[in-house]
């Protein structure tokens, strides 16, 4: 008898203790629902300022160059269909920047999966690609999807989307052109096929083998033969002469990274690019969109040909980390923490801000048509981090970031409604600015949904100082991603014609 009533007892407490644990789960839901539902409300607010009166004429964005056909499948449905039995063994060490074969191809994914990382590699074996692609065409028809592609296009749609006159710089075919909206005007010749890109997307907790993605991502593969020629910059720069844009946008470089060219050609088409950047009136802002680069020379070149001849830059915390060590060290890297935290990221933004700004007062005497890098913008999946030169041209930052955290949520979750049940915040109630000793902190709620501060940055031997805003807005991260490829364009542009 005191056996049953003990053993009672014990199931008493196993329920009373289970039913505690499912109320206070309950609570914690209901904050975290209510705490989203708040900073939702904040980032909509500042959203909203944003609208344009209608006597105010559209801001005009010029973008090059490039365009391409994306065929999209779901990463691990791919490999486990094909190469079930290959899964490769990646050492930490792991440096292939190229992909020549099956087994390098398995090799670069699976170090690019593990670490939540987003990749872009050429193909130079054509065959091999051609096979990629069959096999992708032989998968369940509701399970492969067909885009229009290239950076350029996605940050056009989304200029125009947001209410900008917009110039496109791409060589498209009959095929690709209707889907561009009609309002956007087109430079570039017509051609009988497009380049495919093929886009492996995966969400966060998919698993290929003993490997399992921290966050969604994407690894796309490509073996194109009219992007890395950069065909359309010419046609561009013809139309530049009687568009006259606010902004003139720079992207889809990386198409040349790891490209097979003849000596001196790669050379020669930068010095195009530079040459439509310097040909733009004083007054046209220059963006450089960044993407994954491997290639070290490549960066050397575009830190000559390119950076000096731009106000802003775009890019996510692993094309930071790559930046960085290039400008600083003479080096790229592969794959950097998936989830930096603010202050990390915060002062490589500060790292990178000096470098230039140091490169550009050594050199402008020589070369006057240097320009002073006057915006960063660094999207994350948690945070966007946006630093301006105070009294500069650019306008809005803290609406800017909220409008480029909502663009994140909206464009990975495929909807223009933001619902709080579908979103996880991952930036935390605070951060510190710098990882520095003593650093202030800045809270994220209700009263301040985008934090936003002024500082001084000294750089140079002579211990010059500007004055620089910063702001962070929180990302409502899309709990089950439907589509990352061409999140940073959309992202990008998003906040750069907020700041027009």
């Amino acid at each position: 008898m005191g056996a049953l009533r003990y053993m009672g007892w014990i199931t008493g407490c196993s329920v009373f203790t289970a039913f505690i644990s499912i109320i206070w789960q309950a609570f914690l839901s209901l904050q975290a629902l209510n705490k989203t539902t708040v900073l939702l409300t904040g980032l909509l607010a500042l959203e909203g300022g944003l609208k344009r009166s209608a006597f105010e004429p559209a801001p005009k964005v010029a973008v090059g160059y490039g365009a391409c056909t994306d065929l999209q499948v779901n990463a691990t449905e791919f490999l486990e269909n094909f190469y079930k039995m290959r899964v490769p063994h990646v050492r930490s060490d792991f440096a292939a920047t190229d992909v020549n074969n099956e087994n390098e191809l398995l090799q670069s994914f699976a170090y690019y999966f593990k670490n939540g990382a987003a990749a872009e590699r050429v193909i130079a074996n054509g065959t091999l690609f051609k096979q990629l692609i069959s096999n992708a065409k032989e998968m369940d028809k509701e399970r492969i999807h067909w885009y229009m592609g290239g950076n350029a296009p996605l940050m056009a749609v989304r200029f125009a989307m947001e209410g900008a006159d917009v110039l496109l710089g791409a060589h498209m075919s009959k095929k690709l052109r209707p889907l561009l909206p009609k309002e956007i005007r087109l430079a570039g010749d017509e051609i009988p096929d497009d380049d495919i890109h093929l886009i492996l997307e995966y969400k966060a907790g998919d698993k290929w083998g003993p490997y399992e993605a921290p966050r969604a991502n994407r690894y796309i593969l490509h073996n194109d033969k009219n992007n890395p020629h950069l065909r359309s910059v010419e046609q561009l720069t013809d139309a530049l002469k009687h568009y006259n844009p606010q902004l003139l946008v720079v992207s889809g470089l990386q198409m040349m990274d790891m490209f097979k060219f003849s000596p001196g050609v790669r050379e020669a088409r930068l010095l195009q690019v530079q040459n439509q950047l310097t040909s733009q009136p004083q007054d046209t802002l220059h963006h450089f969109e960044f993407a994954s680069y491997v290639e070290l020379q490549l960066l050397q070149q575009l830190r000559q040909f390119v950076l000096p001849y731009v106000d802003s830059l775009g890019m996510n915390e692993q094309e930071l980390s790559n930046l960085r060590q290039v400008l600083e060290n003479g080096r790229t890297t592969l794959a950097t923490d998936w989830n930096p935290r603010v202050a990390h990221t915060l002062d490589q933004m500060r790292q990178v801000f000096i470098s230039l700004q140091e490169d550009y007062s050594a050199q402008r005497q020589t070369d006057t048509r240097r320009r002073m890098v006057s915006r960063i913008h660094v999207h994350t999946l948690a945070y966007q981090a946006i630093l301006t030169v105070a009294n500069s041209k650019w306008k809005n930052t803290r609406a800017a970031a909220a409008k480029a955290a909502l663009t994140a949520h909206r464009y990975v979750c495929k909807t223009q409604f933001v619902n709080p049940e579908s979103v996880m915040l991952v930036l935390d109630d605070s951060f510190a600015t710098s990882a520095q000793e003593q650093a202030p902190r800045m809270r994220v709620g209700a009263a301040n949904p985008v934090p936003c501060w002024n500082e001084f940055i000294q750089y140079g031997e002579e211990k010059q100082r500007i004055e620089v805003q910063i702001c962070v807005a929180p990302v409502l991260v899309c709990r089950v991603a439907k589509k990352t490829a061409g999140a940073g364009d959309n992202i990008s542009a998003s906040g750069l014609v907020a700041q027009l």
